[in-house]
């Protein structure tokens, strides 16, 4: 590795790190705790590479982004940050960074990412002259998410999307998962190649999936709907990666219903399954992050605002019926009814009276995905472990798999409970069945915000 790294980081310990990581592999390393010190060594040409945190005692490494690019065109920047959500990582795309990592990251992982970037140094500029332009549509579902569960799926992606293994990507309609994907590629080391999404005519012919492969350039390749495609072409794909060479385009594809169950009943070939299931990655429904839906709105809202619709802004007990509503096309259908509202309320401020118009033309069906309407709890929880086994990989999860677990199940059964209670302790101590002086230990211990309000029902 050859080159001069920028380093800039409050941590000391992160900086000394780095700076005899980078210096055994044969970097010249100018380190600093001031983003205004970077800016000055970047200004006077300094470096070839810069790594820097996102949070810093005299301003955000984010905000300094577009002054580097703009001092220094092609200048890679790897952000290291301890906000690791994919916000973080949209926004640092967004300011053109060369790459991301939550912390705490991996120190190998990190050298490897910046010997890539010090390369794509030498020959950035082909590169883009190369590479298509990424449109990003307004009509884009957005990655929003506060709740534990989109949380989690953040920090899965950030752990996947610079690796080479297969994605599939499954969630119920409306969620979002082609999305997933397309960030995946749009935040990886691939971004400049391009995202190639298959159709079924694309693998028609002789020549239709070596067309494809010649089309992704070493990109991505995305399968939407994989389950839908029938046995000849599911046969051409799997032949298709089979042939897969060198510099060959990372695979993902995505599925609404249950593929283990597809295939296990012989719908879905077994040799492609196994071929494109390197990494689940499950996109939970809107009723599974109910928590989101109020800021999911008010993005809509926003979004609606800024196409030249009538600014609108949601009353609260509207609101509340909005979260109450169980949303079965998840966050597309919520997307179109912000907009119905945004057009047929008469006030600014969207009533109760207008939500219920809106949403009693509407189903309230909550569909379940791979079961029957009998399902059990226990089967649904069944699924999901195995889901979470599946992730590792072959290799068992770190101990404590019991309790943790159980406090997976714990938290939102005491929070939903104390919801439906309007957050009266003695009635959700009844309603659980549990000692009341029990259930205030497990609201610190899971430091669970309690709110006192009126339910009305």
């Amino acid at each position: 590795m050859d080159g001069t790294v920028l380093v800039a980081d409050d941590d000391r310990t992160i900086r000394t790190v780095l700076t005899q990581a980078l210096t055994r592999a044969g970097c010249r390393v100018h380190a600093t705790s001031s983003l205004v010190t970077l800016m000055r060594w970047v200004e006077e040409g300094k470096g070839d590479l810069v790594i820097s945190d996102v949070v810093m005692p005299d301003g955000n490494g984010l905000e300094t982004l577009p002054k580097i690019s703009s001092e220094r065109p092609g200048l890679p920047v790897i952000v290291i940050s301890a906000q690791n959500t994919i916000m973080t990582a949209i926004q640092a795309a967004e300011a053109e960074a060369y790459d991301y990592l939550p912390k705490p990251f991996d120190l190998p992982d990190l050298m490897k990412r910046a010997a890539r970037a010090l390369e794509s140094r030498r020959r950035l500029a082909t590169q883009r002259a190369e590479a298509p332009e990424v449109p990003q549509t307004d009509s884009d579902l957005p990655l929003v998410g506060r709740t534990p569960q989109m949380q989690g799926l953040y920090r899965l992606v950030a752990k996947v999307m610079n690796t080479d293994l297969p994605v599939l990507v499954t969630g119920e309609s409306g969620t979002g998962k082609s999305l997933i994907a397309r960030a995946i590629h749009d935040f990886s080391d691939r971004r400049t190649l391009p995202f190639v999404v298959v159709s079924p005519g694309d693998l028609q012919g002789a020549d239709g999936p070596a067309q494809v492969v010649a089309r992704a350039r070493g990109g991505s390749l995305l399968f939407d709907e994989i389950a839908d495609l029938d046995d000849e072409a599911q046969g051409r794909i799997v032949r298709m990666l089979d042939a897969f060479g060198d510099s060959a385009p990372r695979v993902m594809s995505t599925s609404q219903g249950n593929l283990m169950e597809r295939m296990e009943s012989g719908g879905f070939r077994q040799d492609l399954f196994y071929r494109l299931g390197g990494v689940t990655i499950n996109v939970p429904s809107l009723r599974e992050r109910v928590d989101d839906i109020p800021l999911l709105a008010e993005h809509f809202l926003s979004r609606s605002d800024r196409e030249g619709a009538p600014a609108k802004r949601i009353a609260p007990p509207a609101m509340e019926l909005i979260r109450a509503y169980s949303w079965p096309g998840n966050v597309r259908q919520l997307e179109n009814t912000i907009r119905r509202l945004v057009v047929t309320a008469t006030e600014e401020q969207v009533g109760l009276a207008d939500v219920e118009a809106v949403l009693s033309s509407q189903p309230e069906i909550e569909p379940l995905v791979g079961g029957g309407d009998g399902e059990k709890l226990s089967s649904s929880v069944a699924k999901h472990l195995r889901r979470y086994f599946d992730l590792h990989g072959g290799a068992l999860p770190p101990p404590g798999l019991y309790t943790r677990i159980l406090k997976e199940v714990e938290l939102p059964l005491i929070e939903i409970a104390l919801d439906a209670t309007g957050g009266n302790q003695a009635k959700c101590a009844d309603l659980l069945g549990i000692n009341r002086n029990t259930l205030r230990k497990k609201i610190n211990d899971l430091d669970i915000q309690v709110t006192r309000r009126r339910k009305l029902m």
